[in-house]
């Protein structure tokens, strides 16, 4: 568990080992040995004692192997000189993780790039619960990735019924990596600010595949729109043609208009108009 530490003030200690200092010196030129010794070895044993935290970092202390507490403000200080100090940065520190392959919901291999953005906040767990903090994060990043990306496809062309999917549930997919990855680092004392996708994309040996999947299921839409349209567009003619009396087709000569009307308006290309100047019937 993490204490904070209140260490003495730096300029106080340092107004009394000037001090000694001092009188050690007094006491040499006096030729008062018995003094200038003791005085001089409690000037060595003093100084490592001083320390300076800077802004948004934190010095963690042990006495002997034992965990004495952390000091997070910034300043000049002094504790015990045999304790041993050690340094750790507590600002908001960010990372960008290579695109990783790894396979979605369905088992298709997709390329899946992080970016984390994390600080320290508890140091106790940091400096003994881990041996690495830093690479901690990364690993448990790249483990977090791999195990969101295989709860969500990457797009619903197979599965028709996924309402959240790795390509367009953008908010969703970002929230439950960052809570994955939270979860993974909390053992750390490791505080996720933020963890999105900044890479998404197929892997190469299949991207080429979906590529031509996708443009075929665009074409596919497009010509159902053409299709709807065209019907919509061939009643609506014959019903005017009814209604305002032109003329009363016979539903051999209906059914060869609609297949006319509907060559036309589904056609990839333009019609060549054949005029008839004769009368309907053949």
């Amino acid at each position: 568990m993490e204490r904070i530490s209140k260490p003495q003030s730096g300029y106080r200690m340092l107004l009394m080992v000037l001090i000694t200092l001092v009188l050690a010196i007094f006491a040499f030129t006096g030729k008062a040995l018995l003094l200038a010794f003791p005085l001089s070895l409690a000037f060595f044993l003093l100084l490592p004692g001083f320390f300076i935290v800077e802004p948004n970092k934190a010095m963690v202390l042990l006495l002997f192997g034992s965990y004495k507490g952390t000091v997070k403000a910034d300043g000049f200080f002094w504790v015990n000189p045999f304790m041993t100090k050690k340094k750790i940065s507590l600002r908001v520190r960010n990372f960008e993780n290579k695109p990783l392959k790894v396979n979605d919901k369905i088992g298709n291999p997709v390329m899946v790039g992080t970016i984390v953005v994390w600080q320290v906040e508890d140091t106790f767990k940091a400096s003994f619960d881990v041996d690495d903090y830093e690479n901690f994060v990364h690993l448990q990043a790249d483990a977090a990735v791999r195990k969101m990306a295989g709860t969500y496809p990457y797009d619903n062309f197979e599965d028709e019924h996924a309402e959240v999917t790795l390509r367009s549930g953008v908010e969703d997919v970002n929230r439950s990596l960052e809570d994955e990855i939270s979860d993974r680092l909390q053992h750390a004392g490791i505080k996720v600010i933020e963890a999105r996708i900044s890479h998404l994309a197929y892997s190469s040996e299949i991207a080429s595949a979906m590529l031509q999947r996708q443009q075929a299921t665009a074409i596919v839409a497009a010509r159902r729109m053409i299709v709807d349209g065209a019907v919509g567009m061939v009643e609506m003619a014959l019903e005017d043609l009814k209604i305002k009396g032109i003329i009363d087709f016979e539903d051999e000569k209906k059914a060869a208009m609609v297949s006319n009307l509907m060559v036309v308006l589904c056609s990839d290309k333009n019609a060549s108009p054949v005029v008839n100047v004769g009368t309907l019937n053949p």
